[in-house]
């Protein structure tokens, strides 16, 4: 009859290898999802690419570039509008609600929008901007892609804000220091990098939405700065040529991809580089 330690041992020895069987198993796909990419991609990124606009259907040459510069500018939209209202909420949360039964309540619904699929933002941006005024737009593109970079940056904030030592806020108190000043003089610097973290995520999470794009920004075929028109994005124009019959579309949608993953990856090193100078190399 087997023992009860020899019994625990025998689990302990399963689930250690049913743990191990998964994270390989998920970690083969990010792998080979990586490695095809990189396969297809990299060999037809070149110097065209960046400087030219996208090709009409049918024809060969071009670029991307009018994809790039109104991914940026869409982005740059979303953390504008995004980023002080996530940093601002996530304070409140943390600062002033704490201990709140309205402050749980919130926390509860942002944690609902953060796992909110994006097509459903996509479609409420679409309601609320683009049919009202009739016609697609960057600025209803970046509306959208920052209603899902908020939540990201609100539950950050609340975290790293949280994570701030409460005799720091006790120290101040007792100086006589007004709280506005506690929050901007001292948990905010205290927690600067973790909040720069959670912007950089939040950008790296948004960087490869299509789905809201596709009822907001739509897409450009011609170079187009204007918040008021439809603009060129990476996202949408990597669906597009994907799903064309146009070999060299094709091959100009696994750049684009590449590239894509390349700017998220320096992202997330970057993230990690501000998380770990902050901790003191830990």
């Amino acid at each position: 009859m087997i023992s009860r330690y020899q019994r625990r041992k025998l689990i302990n020895r399963a689930n250690l290898t049913m743990a191990v069987l998964t994270t390989a198993f998920g970690v083969f796909w990010l792998l080979w999802i990586l490695w095809t990419t990189l396969h297809y991609g990299a060999s037809a990124v070149n110097w065209a690419l960046f400087t030219q606009d996208t090709p009409p259907p049918g024809s060969g040459g071009g670029g991307l570039r009018n994809a790039f510069v109104g991914s940026l500018i869409l982005l740059g939209l979303a953390v504008t509008i995004g980023a002080p209202v996530g940093i601002l909420a996530g304070t409140w949360l943390a600062e002033f609600a704490a201990r709140r039964k309205l402050g749980a309540i919130v926390r509860f619904l942002n944690d609902i929008l953060l796992s909110a699929p994006s097509i459903v933002i996509g479609l409420f941006a679409y309601a609320i901007i683009v049919d009202p005024l009739g016609h697609f737009s960057a600025f209803a593109g970046g509306v959208a892609l920052a209603l899902i970079l908020i939540p990201v940056i609100v539950r950050t904030t609340d975290e790293m804000l949280r994570l701030v030592p409460g005799a720091l806020r006790e120290a101040a108190i007792a100086l006589g220091t007004p709280y506005w000043k506690l929050v901007t003089r001292i948990t905010w610097r205290a927690s600067a990098s973790g909040i720069l973290t959670g912007v950089l995520l939040g950008i790296a999470r948004i960087s490869g939405e299509t789905a809201p794009l596709l009822f907001t920004a739509l897409n450009n075929q011609y170079s187009s700065v204007s918040l008021n028109r439809p603009i060129a994005n990476l996202p949408v124009v990597i669906f597009q040529f994907a799903m064309s019959p146009y070999t060299h579309w094709q091959r100009m949608a696994w750049a684009g991809a590449f590239v894509a993953v390349v700017f998220i990856l320096l992202l997330n090193i970057l993230a990690r580089l501000i998380v770990r100078r902050h901790s003191g190399g830990i």
